[in-house]
């Protein structure tokens, strides 16, 4: 525990510089934007010059580059990510409304494509070369070939518009109706991770395949060990590094994906935020968004790390 909890220490002494430079990033790409606030501002208003100028000097858009940045970071430090300009609310405000519906998404969509990733990956591993092994070979690369927003078209074709099976838009709170919220879930969670499900199965099933030829595992079936104690005990533990590196960067994918999963499910998550942010030209939200993602990927890549430490004993006295 002591040397996991040193590991932890030095990896979050690393997170401040990356997020520092995260921040950097997104502030400097938001100022290459044509979104003007000022004009978002007064939208529909036909402002003058003198309010428009009005308006940046009172906002700190006319100061230099540094004072600006300085003025983000300390406000970040505060849980201040600025104003929207268009409803003139708190843009922490509408991120802490909209951000529990979309970890909701990425949460569901991560456990289906873990669980779909193991069992196909280990089932084709162990039927290796037959037909199992074929069929599921077949599903992956399909997957792996379909983009998302057209299995979530799809899937609102089929099963909720034909078939009638689950709602084809609209969110129900889990508090409200657990039954409805699963229902409106089903099929953005699925659209989301198939993609990525199919491509872990891969790479589950290659590295299952690995540890299967090595000599550990039929001196251990040789001396009477039920298979599936050998496997799951032994082979799936040292086989799940690779895939934990994947899925660490696919889980980025999955936050990305559900900005169109969202829209195309009418959630009101995060990626609807930022679409309506952008299409409005309201950049101090589309700036909150994007820094909340890109800070949520490198808290995941975080736990990931820490579970490559759990998952192979090695890497601790290595580190």
């Amino acid at each position: 525990m002591l040397a996991i909890a040193r590991i932890l220490a030095r990896r979050i002494a690393l997170l401040v510089p990356l997020l520092l430079g995260i921040v950097l990033f997104v502030f400097v790409i938001m100022r290459f934007s044509d979104s003007d606030p000022a004009s978002a501002y007064f939208q529909g208003a036909n402002p003058t010059q003198e309010q428009l100028h009005q308006f940046r000097q009172e906002n700190g858009l006319l100061d230099p580059f540094p004072v600006r940045y300085a003025h983000f970071v300390v406000d970040l430090l505060h849980g201040d990510m600025g104003i929207s300009v268009l409803n003139r609310g708190k843009v922490s405000q509408q991120i802490a409304t909209a951000l529990p519906l979309t970890l909701q998404l990425t949460l569901m969509g991560l456990v289906i494509a873990v669980v779909l990733a193991l069992v196909l990956g280990v089932t084709a591993a162990i039927h290796r070369d037959r037909l199992a092994d074929q069929l599921i070979r077949i599903v992956s690369l399909t997957g792996v070939a379909a983009p998302g927003f057209w299995l979530a078209l799809l899937m609102i074709q089929y099963l909720a518009v034909q078939a009638g099976w689950f709602p084809s838009s609209g969110y129900i709170n889990p508090a409200d109706s657990f039954t409805g919220w699963l229902k409106t879930m089903t099929l953005p969670a699925f659209s989301l991770s198939l993609p990525v499900a199919a491509q872990l199965t891969r790479i589950v099933r290659t590295a299952v395949v690995e540890e299967l030829d090595k000599d550990y595992v039929r001196t251990a079936i040789g001396s009477g060990l039920p298979p599936v104690v050998v496997v799951g005990r032994n082979v799936l533990r040292n086989a799940l590094i690779n895939p934990l590196t994947v899925l660490g960067l696919r889980v980025g994918y999955l936050l990305g994906g559900a900005v169109v999963t969202e829209t195309i499910f009418a959630l009101p998550g995060m990626g609807k935020l930022m679409i309506d942010a952008v299409k409005n030209g309201d950049p101090a939200v589309v700036q909150g968004v994007v820094l909340t993602t890109a800070v949520g990927f490198v808290i995941v890549n975080l736990v990931i790390d820490l579970l490559y430490l759990l998952v192979n004993p090695r890497l601790r006295s290595a580190s």
